[in-house]
């Protein structure tokens, strides 16, 4: 298939066309099937075509399929935003606003935090990523390939190491280069909001330190100072909870939503203290296709499967048979090139390493390649694109799941 039509700088990591899926199987225009670890990039939970969500974007297709909320208000977007907000384990009151996409909701969030503090400096992550938009960019901890060539990017944003037992960074180090960012670099006062992911995605599937989350919101609260979860790619079940800020022990400010959060539909959210949401002058949030009608009825559909009882049983049944996999690929020395297990729950990466710990980005293309020959859809991530990103739906049957984990099984052992 030609892609003469389409913009080169768009980068593929397979060369196939989808034809169809169903739940965590997808098949090719030559009607090859697929195990997909991908998941439409952590976009698919609920997995391919789920009934509920198809039967609500059907239904909603006869009803309206859109309408400018901030032109005339519609059902789906109030009962969504009722539900969504119940669906946010904090103790505070929230309220918040639908977008395109998790990008858009970064975006939005920087001007929530502009308008309710009158600070413009944000502080995010080494190894972060928050989207492709011009300001989303310089939010991201990584140059290459979001921010070359694109000049001068919208600011001020600082970074700090990003703590976690799966990168080495430990709370110390981090709040030592806290303590030095504010000594030499910028006022404290100045600074807006911190902007983090309490799993990161793009940079490997990075548990954040508990410690250093709990730290850090009691720094923001004694210099009022906003903080921003980013649950774009870990929230909605991703990590067996409803989102993963509920095991730092910690409320963010702002919340930002996406990927999974309409079954595959295009949408996003930004959500928090309601204080926060209504500082904006009339007018300040709203655009064209934010909450459109049947985005909205898909969302309402997936709340409708992501019971805690479910999130709690796909994600234990993932994390379980993940780990015991690699295990056992160790016990075995199943390749020399096997390095960590990172991330948490069921939001898991596994390392391609050399044996003296640097990264190997050459076999992680090689797995690549031989997981798609074999049937298997992998997605790589890290600073040096050396960890593999398990999105499989959170539905997937045991039995699907045990296929992909023997196929990706067989090719580690032909990595050269």
């Amino acid at each position: 298939m030609s892609h003469e039509t389409i913009s080169q700088s768009i980068s593929i990591v397979h060369p196939i066309s989808l034809s169809h899926g169903k739940n965590a199987e997808v098949w090719d225009t030559s009607g090859k099937r697929y195990i997909d670890f991908v998941g439409g990039i952590g976009v698919l939970n609920l997995g391919h075509c789920h009934p509920g969500v198809v039967d609500a974007i059907r239904d909603q297709a006869t009803r309206l399929t859109h309408y400018a909320f901030n032109a005339a208000p519609h059902a789906p977007y109030v009962e969504l935003m009722d539900r969504l907000t119940a669906f946010i384990p904090v103790d505070y009151p929230i309220s918040g606003m639908l977008t395109n996409s998790g990008a858009e909701a970064a975006e939005n969030a920087l001007k929530i935090v502009r308008g309710a503090t009158g600070r413009t400096a944000v502080i995010a992550f080494d190894g972060a990523f928050h989207g492709r938009t011009l300001a989303t960019l310089n939010l991201n901890g990584k140059v290459a390939p979001y921010k070359q060539k694109v000049g001068v990017l919208p600011g001020p944003v600082y970074h700090l190491p990003y703590p976690s037992a799966d990168n080495g960074v430990t709370c110390a180090e981090a709040l030592k280069a806290m303590d030095r960012l504010f000594s030499v670099e910028i006022d404290v006062s100045d600074v807006a909001c911190f902007i983090i992911e309490p799993v990161q995605g793009e940079g490997g599937f990075l548990a954040l330190d508990i410690e250093f989350a709990q730290a850090l919101r009691r720094f923001c609260n004694e210099n009022n100072i906003l903080l921003i979860a980013d649950e774009i790619q870990s929230g909605f079940g991703r990590t067996g909870e409803r989102f993963a800020f509920s095991r730092l022990g910690i409320e963010p400010d702002l919340i930002l939503l996406g990927k999974s959060i309409a079954g595959g539909v295009p949408l996003g959210a930004v959500v928090g203290r309601k204080a926060l949401m209504d500082n904006l002058p009339k007018g300040g949030l709203g655009g064209t296709y934010s909450g459109n009608p049947i985005a909205c009825a898909a969302a309402l559909a997936t709340l409708d499967a992501m019971t805690d009882e479910h999130l709690s049983a796909w994600g234990s049944q993932q994390e379980e048979a993940i780990v015991s996999r690699y295990q056992t690929w160790r016990a075995h020395g199943l390749t020399p090139y096997l390095g960590r297990l990172t991330g948490v729950g069921s939001m898991r990466g596994i390392e391609l390493a050399n044996a003296d710990g640097t990264p190997a980005p050459k076999q992680l293309t090689q797995l690549l390649g031989l997981a798609r020959d074999a049937g298997l859809l992998l997605m790589p991530s890290g600073k040096s694109r050396h960890i593999i990103r398990l999105l499989a739906p959170l539905t997937i049957e045991p039995a699907v799941l045990e296929e992909g984990l023997t196929m990706f099984e067989a090719c580690l052992k032909q990595l050269d």
